[in-house]
């Protein structure tokens, strides 16, 4: 990644927006309502994870919702209000214009190449559940419930990505439940599902998140950058493919100084210190 700016410079006025030791965490604040998304935070929200991919000093990202909630989709008035407008007035272009845009938002968060932990308690639904879901990973609670409600407000199943992300992720029948019906997951099913990496205590879940993001952070980022690119890359191409593919990748690896910070470490039975080049 390149040095030319610092997640200081990021300053969001949609959500919260913090950085620590390498991690940067995104924190969804109108908790009043649940932490819905307005457009402008669709936008703001795009905008930073383009920027991440050029920020040296933010090696992995916690994204989580404030006061006890994820977040509880798109806001009813601010987004559902004006897409019931543009309906009425017969206004296809603007529609797409919508939904491309939040398209972007999952586009962006599978471009950033820091790996991405979604920390997810209580409402989990929608456009939040989505967030979870291109997340790379997504710790959970027991008491968090998680939905992808399109069905219920009259809509496809297929926003945002869902049909081609989320079926990856537990499998196809049993996204095909969830997208088709719009029920409700508590915790203990989305982890039996394997849609939560693991399930956490309410109190523990930001210390759980931000040390699993810290790993990452410490680790190689550059080589954690080139896995997520061939997570995502390889889901459309054949098996022979994807190994000729990960060949060249790993090689690019090798020419990097962790690479060689790792080796050294082990002859000399010490803990290498990698700095993601």
């Amino acid at each position: 990644m390149s040095d030319s700016k610092s997640g200081t410079s990021i300053k969001p006025r949609h959500f919260k927006w913090s950085v620590n030791d390498l991690v940067a965490t995104i924190t969804l604040n109108r908790p009043e309502r649940k932490n819905p998304l307005t457009l402008e935070s669709y936008r703001e929200l795009t905008d930073t994870f383009i920027a991440l991919q050029t920020i040296a000093d933010v090696r992995a990202v916690v994204i989580t919702g404030a006061e006890e909630n994820f977040c509880s989709g798109g806001d009813v008035h601010d987004i559902i209000g004006r897409l019931i407008e543009m309906k009425k007035a017969e206004d296809r272009t603007r529609l797409l214009e919508f939904t491309q845009m939040t398209g972007d938002l999952v586009k962006a968060m599978r471009a950033c190449p820091q790996p991405i932990v979604a920390a997810v308690d209580g409402i989990c639904v929608g456009a939040g559940a989505i967030l979870a879901m291109a997340s790379d990973l997504r710790l959970g609670t027991e008491r968090s419930k998680v939905a992808f409600l399109f069905v219920r407000v009259g809509l496809s199943g297929a926003d945002m990505g869902a049909c081609s992300i989320l079926p990856r992720i537990i499998g196809v029948g049993r996204a095909s439940e969830l997208l088709y019906l719009g029920r409700t997951m508590n915790g203990v099913e989305a982890e039996k599902w394997g849609f939560y990496n693991r399930l956490c205590t309410p109190e523990s879940l930001m210390h759980d998140a931000n040390e699993l993001a810290s790993m990452l952070a410490h680790g190689p980022s550059a080589a954690h950058a080139m896995t997520k690119r061939c997570l995502h890359n390889e889901w459309s191409m054949p098996v022979d493919e994807a190994v000729d593919y990960e060949a060249k990748m790993q090689a690019e690896c090798m020419m990097t100084n962790d690479f060689e910070r790792a080796y050294i470490g082990f002859v000399e039975k010490k803990t290498p210190v990698f700095e993601g080049n």
